[in-house]
């Protein structure tokens, strides 16, 4: 019995509403930040549980399909690819719960300082899990590649956060507690980035059949 294609348009449909909600959580638990809207963080761990459900719907049917359906070739590799997907999904989400967390906690305190850097990482992994699913759905293995080169922007970034609340925090040991909040955002978002960049070598392994993690860029 062989998987009907109806059956994969139905997966991809759940992997894209999946992954829409959770671009939409990492937009909001950073806008809450920026914009000191505590109400919107709260909101984002409200709504956390719907990205859960996806991820228990997805990988339920993508088990139905691997028992009753016994796929090969490239049907298998497409509904195993998927469950790898649903998981870095579903751990964005928590990320961006955390991003959620922490602002309502910096939210209490006066500004440390204008967010710059954390705005420009939040719209590169946005991008980032929105071109790797559609690099998904499309087989797309040019468009995937791209995200994984993306990844060195968040991480230069990443650092360039640390590096200047390191200052920050030397110079005045009272912001210690704030700083340290927002290394944990900077990260958080570098994670989120690192998600991404898992989904995209899964997409090229998917088409291609070639394991590129760990590889140096100029392999990839």
């Amino acid at each position: 019995m062989t998987v009907r294609i109806q059956e994969l348009e139905h997966l991809k449909e759940m992997l894209l509403k999946m992954a829409a909600l959770v671009e939409t959580s990492i937009r909001h638990s950073v806008e809450s930040l920026v914009e000191r809207e505590s109400e919107l963080a709260q909101q984002v761990i409200a709504d956390d549980h719907k990205i859960n459900t996806y991820d228990v719907l997805i990988d339920e049917e993508c088990v139905r399909l691997l028992a009753l359906k016994q796929p090969m070739g490239k049907d298998l590799r497409f509904i195993t690819t998927a469950i790898k997907i649903t998981t870095d999904l579903e751990r964005i989400g928590d990320n961006s719960v955390n991003i959620a967390e922490r602002a309502i906690e910096l939210n209490k305190e006066p500004l440390l300082k204008p967010y710059i850097d954390i705005p420009r990482m939040s719209r590169i992994v946005q991008g980032m899990v929105r071109n790797s699913i559609d690099a998904f759905v499309n087989e797309d293995v040019r468009l995937a590649r791209e995200v994984i080169i993306r990844d060195d922007e968040v991480d230069d970034l990443n650092e360039m956060v640390w590096k200047e609340l390191m200052f920050i925090m030397t110079q005045d040991p009272s912001t210690v507690s704030r700083a340290v909040k927002i290394t944990y955002i900077s990260k958080y978002l570098e994670r989120i980035g690192d998600h991404s960049t898992n989904i995209a070598e899964t997409v090229v392994y998917m088409v291609e059949g070639k394991i590129i993690r760990h590889m140096l860029p100029d392999q990839i």
